[in-house]
């Protein structure tokens, strides 16, 4: 996939990765995201101990999770919205739902109203 995310020199796919504090690329397109190495090395070696996982599964995991916090806000609004509206969901629902979706993500985005959801949708 291209991706690629620096856990204590443990790559999923055993690249030559970046220097502590240098940007990686991480999620289905490329974005950069500064990480700090300490914790997730910490995060891998918890992985491994606790779950069975080697060290280079452990670190696809962090990475997996990271990409997927990694959305914006303007990309999950939108493809919440077309999620929901495929299963017949009305934009009333659908925006109160996304708004509460919103207050609960782990990388907290801003506080939208529904006319900013609304706008994000429909420009």
């Amino acid at each position: 996939m291209g991706q690629a995310l620096s856990l204590g020199g443990l790559t999923a796919s055993g690249e030559s990765l970046p220097e502590i504090g240098q940007e990686v690329g991480v999620g289905r397109d490329v974005r950069a995201l500064s990480v700090t190495m300490e914790p997730e090395r910490a995060l891998v070696d918890h992985l491994v101990a606790t779950t069975g996982l080697t060290p280079a599964e452990a670190a696809r995991v962090i990475e997996d999770v990271v990409a997927f916090h990694a959305e914006p806000v303007e990309e999950f609004v939108l493809r919440r919205h077309t999620q929901l509206k495929t299963y017949g969901a009305k934009n009333p629902e659908i925006f109160a739902r996304i708004a509460e979706e919103l207050e609960t993500r782990v990388v907290a985005a801003p506080r939208l109203s529904e006319r900013q959801l609304r706008r994000l949708v429909y420009g």
